[in-house]
Order: C-alpha cells, then structure tokens, then sequence
C-alpha cells in the first residue's frame, strides 16, 4: 500500500468570462439538450418498436 496522505482543504478557482461567451455557451447548452431529448425519443421508440417485432415473432 502508498502513503497515506492528508486531504488538503478545497480551493476555490475565479475565472472571467465575457457576456458574449456566456450567451454562446448558454445557446450551445440548449440545442445539446434539445439533442439529448430528441436521442432519447428515438432510442425509446426504437426499444418499443424491437419488443413489438419481438412479440410477434
């Protein structure tokens, strides 16, 4: 076994950002989550439609 070593405290890290990078980062957040909720229809409908052709095999 390694050394046993102390948990140092948590540190906290500033950062800039400008308004324009905040909206671009805000606009990109929202078309990724309208992404992930479109995958998600899909892959739901593709799970209902394989256990239907499952059922009828």
């Amino acid at each position: 076994m390694g050394n046993v070593v102390p948990a140092s405290a948590p540190q906290t890290l500033y950062v800039t950002i400008r308004r324009d990078e905040l909206r671009q980062l805000r606009e990109e957040r929202e078309q990724l989550k309208k992404k992930v909720a479109h995958l998600a229809m899909m892959l739901q409908h593709a799970q209902l439609a394989s256990r239907g052709t499952a059922l009828h095999a």
